[in-house]
């Protein structure tokens, strides 16, 4: 389908930016990569009369690696993140995840902004820097905030980012120990069915740490604290990642849809958590 009319604008920095959603309020919204929104407005479920693209705003853009601190700029994609080197030895999972996104059509456009910044919760970033702790930078027309990856979701596309704010950058402390990106879709460029982030440490055979979170298993993305919790103490075998896999049920909340029922999509999350786990404690 195409889309309503709307004017179109490329500011050349952030101030400008700010300054277009400021004057045209709840007609206006930002588009990144625009695989989000793009669809929705041409299937008429969006209609934005003034669209703010943020392509030319370098100010966005980059990867800096400071120390055990990671910062993403907003724009920066998928693809620039799978060719990073120093993500790749650093955070392994990062790219593990981008790898499993879409396709390679998508991950040289999508950006990881874009990605955690509209709320779908199918979005396999959200859950990920829930996962890794993550902060999320975002900028209004009076000042700048930073507000938590665990904080930052309240319902499907409804998030704690005001609507005159621009999401500006993301970033992380590197984790140690085994990472784990899972994912169980329908086929190639699909959202997940379900998809597990795992990180573990370890000392000798007894885990020490764990941080869980899953994706497309609910209205939001969920970090299942008591997931992780069940791990700590134990040597992550059978009984212990059972433990785990139930805390995690407590946490998500699937709805039926195109990707199965209610029960198809727990089991299925229970095989994807186990296989993340598994996967991370060889790694840790």
């Amino acid at each position: 389908m195409i889309p309503a009319a709307f004017e179109y604008y490329r500011p050349d920095d952030l101030q400008g930016a700010l300054a277009l959603l400021h004057e045209h309020g709840d007609e206006a919204r930002v588009v990144a990569g625009g695989h989000s929104l793009i669809p929705m407005m041409k299937l008429r479920m969006a209609e934005v009369p003034h669209l703010i693209d943020l392509q030319a705003i370098d100010a966005l853009r980059g990867i800096t690696v400071d120390g055990n601190r990671i910062t993403l700029g907003a724009m920066v994609t998928q693809e620039e993140i799978i060719a990073h080197e120093g993500l790749a030895t650093l955070v392994p999972i990062l790219r593990e995840a981008a790898l499993q996104i879409a396709d390679p059509q998508v991950r040289a456009m999508g950006t990881v902004g874009g990605n955690v910044a509209n709320g779908d919760p199918g979005n396999d970033m959200p859950g990920l820097m829930q996962c890794l702790g993550a902060t999320f930078h975002v900028t209004g027309p009076d000042a700048a905030r930073e507000i938590e990856a665990r904080d930052f979701y309240e319902a499907a596309y409804m998030t704690a980012r005001e609507d005159d704010e621009i999401l500006t950058a993301v970033s992380f402390d590197a984790p140690n120990g085994g990472q784990s990106y899972q994912k169980q879709k329908r086929k190639i460029g699909d959202y997940a069915t379900a998809a597990a982030a795992v990180i573990l440490t370890r000392e000798g055979e007894h885990c020490t740490g764990a941080s869980i979170a899953m994706t497309n298993l609910s209205d939001v993305p969920v970090w299942a604290e008591a997931a992780g919790e069940a791990l700590i103490g134990t040597d992550c075998g059978e009984d212990a990642v059972i433990a785990a896999i139930n805390a995690m049920q407590e946490a998500i909340d699937p709805t039926e849809d195109n990707r199965g029922p209610v029960a198809f999509k727990r089991h299925t999350a229970g095989i994807i958590l186990a296989r993340a786990i598994a996967r991370a404690w060889s790694r840790a």
